[in-house]
């Protein structure tokens, strides 16, 4: 199949069929033996026969007596599709930088989005001798710290809801509600042992910059700092919960 994206032909086709069945016909007027597709709607589509081959011997389509239909694979690499499509459109404003969360004594590299980390702008910083100001790990720790604060949904709510409510909302399984309290009071746990073990000096200035993604001139500000010594309390405050992380996170 030179010169033809495959994957974006078979992609059109099972979108053309839908949830429904095709008539399949040789294209009586191309010469290279398309397959001509006749849907229950009356739209007509013809494709490329080593397409249908394709996508067949992918499973994503079955072949019954002329009548061409997707199979349940075919939903799931629709899906696989589209969400390839949506990562492609936002890396196109993402700056992925890659950090590692040292834990315990492994090492595990983290994805961070340099575009949109509040912490992406130190990573970039130098010390007199050109060194980094803040470690990697550091900044990871205090990704992570983040991921952990927003996941228990600690952050204010400053916004009232629009929202209309509905009496008669179907109610999740009872097994789903209990799972999602569980992890969401483990992460509440979570930050207030690495918020006790970087101690209340440094737990705001690791809250304000990591979590309510402030700057460190609004920190200084706010808590009338001198001029640039955030940048020094934030420093040692991430290192203090790196080490934290790192011995286990246990409080």
């Amino acid at each position: 199949m030179s010169g033809i994206d495959t994957m974006k032909e078979i992609e059109k086709l099972l979108r053309f069929l839908g949830n429904a069945g095709c008539r399949a016909d040789l294209a009586p007027d191309k010469a290279d033996g398309a397959l001509r597709l006749s849907h229950p709607d009356g739209r007509v589509a013809d494709f490329p026969r080593p397409v249908a081959t394709e996508a067949g011997s992918r499973g994503l389509l079955v072949d019954r007596n002329g009548l061409v239909a997707p199979t349940l694979e075919a939903r799931s690499f629709l899906r696989r599709r589209r969400a390839a499509r949506e990562e492609a459109m936002l890396d196109q404003h993402r700056a992925i930088e890659i950090g590692f969360l040292v834990e315990g004594e492994t090492a595990e590299p983290v994805r961070i989005n340099a575009a949109e980390s509040p912490l992406s702008q130190f990573a970039r910083m130098k010390d007199k001798s050109g060194a980094p100001w803040f470690a990697d790990a550091a900044l990871a720790s205090g990704e992570r710290l983040a991921r952990d604060f927003h996941f228990a949904g600690l952050q204010p709510k400053i916004t009232p809801s629009y929202e209309p409510r509905f009496g008669d909302r179907v109610k999740a399984a009872p097994g789903a509600g209990v799972e999602l309290k569980d992890n969401v009071v483990a992460a509440r746990l979570r930050v207030a042992r690495a918020l006790t073990a970087i101690g209340p000096e440094l737990s705001g200035v690791a809250l304000d910059v990591c979590c309510f993604e402030k700057g460190l001139e609004t920190v200084e500000r706010e808590r009338q700092w001198p001029a640039r010594s955030a940048k020094l309390m934030l420093k040692t405050a991430l290192l203090a919960l790196e080490r934290h992380y790192r011995a286990g996170g246990r409080g």
